[in-house]
């Protein structure tokens, strides 16, 4: 499955919920926001047709997000689901690690094949404050948890304004270090506004080589996380949606105002 572009479409990224048990400032406002209705979510049974459907057409990675996917009841069920998928060779999940000391052994038995966790600083301080009050020694048991069941490499996703170099930066640098982890550094991005950049020591941003399209909770299936485009699984179907997410895939991210974080995963 290839877009306009010639890049091949191997790697679907899904937003399970809208939801999330932490606010971190620069994606979620303090009072939490407005939750999309239940009616309006895919079921599990919807979101792996349409990735039967992508597997069919060359898909082989699935990476599971939110908000935060742990939060979302029966998660496991449906990893166990995707990872039954003919083509499907990795479904893997980003998490803000909170959950995942209570979920890591049974998302392993159902076939999670790593884990990305979010970690902007190892200061419990500093971290209770950008995520309006998270316990960052949750997040040291769920890494843990993580290595001790095989959901590995487990990479940490540090968030940073410029550099690496930044303290809270060099922080999650020498964890990683301790731990054998590998960090890729992201910088903050604004969707409205269009900035984003390259992740370093990861994939992510660089439009010339980009895999990827997007399922959010709501079915709607983005080309580009910087784009407004969106084709809903049930008002297209899930061959169509597909069909023209893949289509309508931009050359390069540009802005996207009709979008949140928050909604449409990292």
């Amino acid at each position: 499955m290839f877009d306009r572009y010639n890049r091949e479409i191997t790697y679907l990224r899904i937003s399970v919920t809208d939801r999330c048990n932490l606010r971190c400032r620069y994606c979620m406002p303090e009072e939490g926001v407005e939750s999309m209705r239940h009616e309006d979510v895919l079921s599990f049974e919807e979101i792996a047709e349409f990735v039967r459907r992508g597997a069919a057409q060359g898909i082989t990675k699935v990476r599971l997000t939110g908000g935060e996917p742990l939060v979302r009841k029966g998660i496991v069920g449906l990893v166990h689901m995707l990872a039954q998928i003919d083509g499907i060779e990795e479904v893997a999940m980003t998490t803000n690690g909170i959950l995942l000391e209570k979920f890591a052994p049974e998302l392993k038995e159902a076939g999670l094949s790593r884990v990305n966790i979010s970690l902007d600083t190892t200061d419990p301080e500093k971290y209770s404050y950008i995520t309006r009050g998270g316990d960052i020694d949750a997040v040291f048991r769920g890494i843990d948890a993580a290595l001790k069941y095989g959901l590995t490499p487990v990479k940490l996703n540090c968030v940073i304004r410029n550099s690496e170099d930044e303290e809270d930066a060099q922080l999650v640098t020498e964890f990683a270090k301790t731990k054998g982890l590998k960090v890729q550094y992201i910088h903050q991005m604004d969707l409205e506004t269009g900035s984003f950049s390259k992740v370093k020591n990861g994939e992510g941003g660089n439009c010339g080589s980009c895999n990827r399209i997007r399922l959010m909770a709501n079915g709607c299936v983005k080309p580009c996380l910087f784009n407004p485009k969106g084709f809903n699984v049930r008002q297209y179907g899930f061959d169509e949606a597909l069909q023209l997410a893949v289509e309508n895939k931009p050359r390069a991210g540009s802005k996207n105002q009709t979008g949140a974080f928050y909604k449409i995963g990292g």
